[in-house]
């Protein structure tokens, strides 16, 4: 993975590594073959999916708010693109009609209440019909549950946030006429936490499985001029695998405290399975290839070259591990490999910080 915004995992072994070329060995005396070189370092190196994947940030959450009452739209109480907390008041539809409604059908409730009275009276007397008494009955039943409706319908007149998120664009203003339930008012994402969807080739779906089971998986997602790219954790698998791309749709969740992320936006995605511990690793450009293998050239105390055959790993962050053949503070060469041999002298040469440093 050579993307320098992805990994800060390795900001460490990078500078380790840039030390290393620039002060870890010093310049020969001259006749020898001009080098740079650093020192092998020991260090974690997580083991994640190569190549990142291009994943895309989504909202935890997202509502669309509509009205449940029609009427205009008497107060908006909030910012376009404001966060707003659960429980906020984000619209007031004028409530005269509803109250009006309400004060009527309260009226004619407790007539009702008086008549139903009256008319239980007589029936215990048997001077009235069961019909009679059953009817008075309903009739008061029904005002009292349009009472119940008129003060549901007067609630709705108030519409709140329904959790902690972010408002969208504004549809409709103070003084618009509004109708229940198909105008759409405003839509809220929930950006604390945030999900990154992403895919990854089948193959990996049996190490993710065990991993996730054994461990919290941690993911990185990060985009262009990105300085400290946000972690979240592994938090879903689909249940199937696409087969028309042989890939499996992952999300992790990321806290994104500082709105580092943002729905819709795309982003490169690291996963990482698992960490590497005390590894061996030298800068990829030492590690060279001949008829035998991989091989390094290591500098010896006397400033000449011995060849060194290695046996390498996974290549991170333009670093590359070295599972056998070479020890921690051992000084390769990373640079001039093509005027070298064995027994050869070198000079060292002042490290170019820009192509030396992973």
């Amino acid at each position: 993975m050579k993307n320098s915004t992805l990994i800060p995992a390795l900001a460490v072994v990078a500078t380790m590594l840039v030390n290393g070329c620039s002060g870890g060995a010093k310049k020969g005396t001259g006749g020898g073959a001009p080098v740079l070189v650093a020192r092998a370092m020991e260090t974690n190196v997580p083991v994640q999916i190569e190549p990142a994947a291009v994943g895309h940030v989504m909202p935890y959450s997202t509502v669309t708010i509509r009205p449940q009452v029609g009427g205009v739209i008497s107060k908006v109480h909030f910012q376009e693109g404001q966060e707003v907390k659960k429980g906020d008041l984000l619209f007031t539809i004028d409530p005269r009609p509803m109250q009006a409604a309400l004060a009527h059908d309260k009226a004619q409730l407790e007539n009702a209440e008086i008549q139903f009275s009256r008319e239980q009276k007589l029936f215990d007397q048997k001077l009235i019909s069961q019909d009679e008494y059953d009817t008075s009955k309903a009739s008061r039943d029904t005002l009292a549950a349009t009472v119940q409706s008129d003060e549901l319908n007067l609630s709705f007149t108030e519409i709140h946030a329904p959790f902690d998120g972010r408002t969208g664009s504004l549809q409709f203003h103070e003084g618009n006429v509004v109708k229940a339930p198909d105008d759409t008012l405003l839509t809220i994402n929930q950006v604390h936490p945030i999900y990154v969807a992403f895919a990854v080739p089948e193959q990996y779906l049996p190490e993710i499985k065990r991993e996730m089971s054994e461990k919290t998986l941690k993911v990185m997602a990060a985009f262009q001029n990105m300085d400290a790219p946000p972690q979240g954790e592994l938090t879903f698998i689909d249940n199937a695998v696409d087969m028309m791309t042989g890939t499996i749709q992952l999300k992790a969740t990321f806290p994104n405290e500082d709105n580092a992320l943002w729905p819709g936006q795309f982003v490169q995605v690291a996963l990482t399975l698992s960490e590497l511990t005390n590894a061996i690793v030298v800068p990829s450009e030492a590690v060279q290839t001949g008829q035998n293998g991989q091989f390094v050239y290591v500098v010896k105390p006397d400033q000449t070259v011995a060849q060194r055959p290695v046996t390498i790993g996974i290549t991170f962050q333009g670093a590359t591990v070295v599972q056998s053949g070479l020890q921690a503070g051992e000084t390769v060469v990373t640079d001039g490999q093509l005027r070298l041999e064995p027994g050869v002298k070198v000079s060292i040469k002042s490290a170019i910080l820009s192509t030396n440093a992973p």
